[in-house]
């Protein structure tokens, strides 16, 4: 039988796990449609996500079609939770699109369609909700045309929407020729003379439908069942099945990771070509979540991809770590009816769950070494101190803190050893609210937080360069260290290059250089992550192994990569403070309506927030402007604008870039390591050779 590994994705509350519950109780996978309201849907397992009536993880369960079996990937629609979303991308075969008949088209939704079209995932679009009060299939269609820019087919349309009694009338549109014939020359010359049947239709939006090249619209209600029987039509016919050699070598993905009753880690793959069973020693690793963590957030996120070290090159770039383990499968299985069930091996095409692979992460491949996980969203642009409460101690807290990344890899962990402090990278305050009482109900942890405040990036405002050279001026550490910093473009990541001779000294001592290097621009000189710019070793040294008679290595007079770990920070911190760094924040772009008699209040109240409105359109009695505004102010501006507006006015925000601060005081980052901006107390703690 076919497998399809289908993702259902939405905005929030537009109906997305109502839908799924509908696909599995059609399917007769289900006896009763559970409710989001109630807390007892198949795929909200979580007690938070019982109780809290959204989505937080990210969850499979399969039901068999005619011909097909779907393994349906429930997401999360909440943007805090864009992390969730963003890997299983990487695994599915098809999507379903969910968009409110009510509320339309939001901006979760165009960020989904536009990464959607990116990825090149066969995607179909089921407007829901048309039985609700409000619901306008019609204008939701145009306005789908007008703010995906997306080529769309409906395949039907509503009748009596906005009613209990709506339904869904099937019917392929009269303009679904004129869409599919701009990618089909021979279908358009049969348009155009006549001779086109409704069979060379069919076959044309089946074909460019799996190639993501158009995408059929369905409308519905998950509530009532109306137009799911049609989608479920679309999802057997117009959406690619998996494809995989089950006989080549194993190559599969983990998307999620979670623990189990007694702790242990379980893993969530997506096996892409080979076969996977029990008892089989799989080496895994290499390309995980850590190595795309550090990008920049761009809308074509870049990671610190490139070719490991060339023996015998006079340039290097690579990762800052290439992880490689191995581990014994002891347990399997496969998603089926609804449930999973254990297997002693599953093949190319399957979503498993696997046990027994202790240091497995997010992003890892199985077996032959895949694409590098990449981040599609932007990064998380907030962050928060997380304080215990009474009866927590910070070592339980840090450990807790650190599984809990495990499974979410967004979640940016940073402890502060001087200060005793750790905090965390989030979306939002609802993902806030998610952590703390995940930390009390799992782990038996009382926390509260910080107020949260914005992540800024730094970047090279030109180019510096610095050297200390071995047992002179001062320089404790036996190792010659040159190196050049210049800018790098938005999302180039960080490239390490050599102009010296790889062969003049130990490999070792190089990658020592390139590890500490990646490793301390993660605080710049205002102590924020440095993530593009191109670092140079244009100076090398060191001093050879000396051993005095029938005593052996003499390590006071020999260097170690702990030489040169020790003096690259020292070097590279000055190398940055000659060429200056400049802050960014993160900004949003943003599309506001509000009433045309309100934008005289309303545009000095963003001109005072850095807000910068690039366009402004009318739409009757409506004004639409476009812009930037810094993600700090986002929030202050979301409070404001019911008043300012006289409670109409609709804002969407959504990551776009990071711009200079160029308002107030440049922030400022507290630094966690050991300081190398000041050079007597970096070698205090530092240095085992000082006053040598």
């Amino acid at each position: 039988m076919h497998l399809l590994n289908l993702g259902i994705l939405a905005h929030v509350d537009a109906g997305k796990t109502s839908l799924t519950e509908r696909l599995l109780h059609s399917a007769g996978v289900i006896d009763e449609i559970g409710s989001v309201d109630a807390g007892s849907t198949a795929t909200d397992t979580l007690a938070l996500e019982r109780r809290r009536g959204i989505t937080i993880k990210s969850a499979v369960v399969s039901f068999p079609l005619d011909g097909v079996t779907v393994n349906l990937i429930d997401t999360p629609g909440h943007p805090d939770f864009i992390a969730e979303v963003e890997r299983v991308l990487g695994v599915l075969d098809g999507a379903v699109l969910v968009v409110s008949a009510v509320e339309g088209v939001q901006a979760q939704t165009r960020v989904l369609m536009r990464t959607l079209r990116r990825l090149r995932i066969p995607t179909l679009i089921f407007v829901n909700k048309i039985d609700r009060r409000g619901a306008d299939g019609t204008a939701v269609l145009e306005q789908m045309a007008r703010r995906l820019s997306v080529p769309l087919v409906p395949m039907g349309e509503p009748a009596a929407p906005g009613t209990p009694a709506a339904r869904f009338v099937p019917g392929l549109a009269p303009t679904a020729p004129d869409v599919l014939a701009d990618h089909d020359d021979d279908l358009l010359a049969a348009y155009l003379d006549g001779s086109l049947a409704d069979a060379r239709v069919h076959t044309a939006l089946a074909a460019q439908s799996r190639r993501a090249l158009v995408h059929p619209v369905y409308f519905g209600s998950a509530i009532t069942g109306a137009g799911v029987p049609e989608l479920i039509t679309g999802i057997e016919h117009l959406l690619p099945t998996a494809d995989g050699d089950p006989a080549g070598p194993l190559s599969a993905t983990v998307f999620k990771v979670e623990r189990g009753p007694a702790g242990e880690k379980v893993a969530y793959a997506r096996i892409f070509s080979g076969a996977l069973r029990v008892r089989d020693r799989v080496p895994f690793g290499s390309g995980g979540a850590e190595d795309a963590r550090a990008d920049d957030g761009v809308r074509n996120a870049g990671g610190l991809d490139g070719p490991p070290y060339r023996p015998g090159g006079g340039r290097a770039v690579g990762r800052a770590v290439r992880r490689r383990a191995e581990g014994r499968v002891t347990g399997l299985s496969v998603f089926e009816a609804g449930t999973d069930v254990r297997r002693d091996q599953a093949g190319a095409g399957r979503i498993v769950k696997v046990w027994g692979l202790d240091g497995i992460r997010i992003g890892d491949a199985l077996g032959r070494p895949g694409t590098a996980y990449r981040h599609h969203f932007a990064p998380p642009t907030l962050e928060t101190v997380v304080v215990p409460g009474p009866g927590t101690g910070r070592r339980s807290l840090h450990l807790a803190l650190t599984q809990l990344a495990e499974q979410d890899p967004l979640i940016g962990v940073r402890h502060d050893e001087q200060r005793g402090e750790t905090s965390v990278s989030l979306y939002g305050e609802v993902q806030k609210e998610v952590v703390q009482a995940t930390l009390a109900e799992e782990y038996g942890l009382d926390v509260t937080f910080r107020e949260t405040t914005t992540l800024c990036i730094e970047r090279p405002a030109g180019t510096g360069h610095a050297v200390e050279f071995n047992k002179k001026d001062g320089n404790p550490f036996l190792a010659t260290v040159g190196l050049r910093v210049e800018p790098a473009p938005p999302g180039a990541g960080v490239e390490f290059r050599l102009e010296v001779e790889l062969g003049s000294m130990p490999y070792a001592f190089f990658k020592a250089v390139e590890d500490t290097v990646r490793e301390t621009l993660g605080q710049g000189l205002h102590g924020w992550r440095i993530p593009d710019c191109t670092v140079t070793m244009t100076h090398s040294g060191y001093s050879p192994r000396q051993s005095h008679a029938h005593q052996g290595f003499d390590k006071s007079m020999s260097s170690t990569g702990y030489d040169f770990r020790g003096l690259t920070p020292l070097v590279l911190t000055e190398a940055l403070r000659r060429a200056g760094t400049l802050v960014h924040e993160p900004m949003h772009r943003f599309r506001l309506e509000a009433p045309v008699d309100t934008l005289g209040a309303l545009l000095p109240v963003l001109a005072r927030l850095g807000a910068v409105p690039e366009t402004t359109d009318a739409l009757g009695a409506t004004g639409v402007l476009r812009g930037t505004v810094p993600a700090a102010r986002v929030h202050e501006l979301e409070q404001r604008l019911p008043g300012l507006t006289r409670g109409e006015g609709a804002l969407e925000t959504a990551f776009d870039h990071y711009a200079p601060v160029t308002r107030g005081t440049v922030p400022r980052r507290p630094r966690t390591d050991h300081n190398p901006l000041n050079r007597k107390e970096y070698l205090l703690n530092v240095s085992r050779r000082v006053g040598d």
